[in-house]
């Protein structure tokens, strides 16, 4: 994701990484943190910031099973500075 500081001053911003998954066979959260990065910004300085998750931070704690279970499916990955404030959403395939 492409960041910009269009003030003149220095700046900094949390660039923040969410994983849903719509369809799962137990109810989860629509959006849950999984990757976030500070970065720091000179006035008109332009960063990519590249954010990584692996395939096993996508599983979730089954309680019936007591163990972690990873279902294959679509999933959503939302980018913003806040859960609230969501930049950009992407959506992936997990087989």
């Amino acid at each position: 994701m492409l960041h910009k500081n269009t003030g003149s001053r220095y700046g900094a911003e949390v660039v923040q990484l969410y994983a849903g998954d719509p369809v799962c066979s137990v109810l989860r959260p629509e959006k849950k943190l999984k990757a976030f990065e500070k970065v720091f910004l000179k006035p008109g300085e332009t960063k990519t910031i590249e954010l990584t998750i692996k395939v096993a931070d996508l599983a979730f704690y089954d309680e019936v099973k007591k163990d972690w279970n990873m279902e294959a499916g679509e999933f959503v990955l939302h980018i913003g500075n806040s859960s609230n404030n969501i930049l950009e959403k992407i959506e992936i395939s997990v087989q």
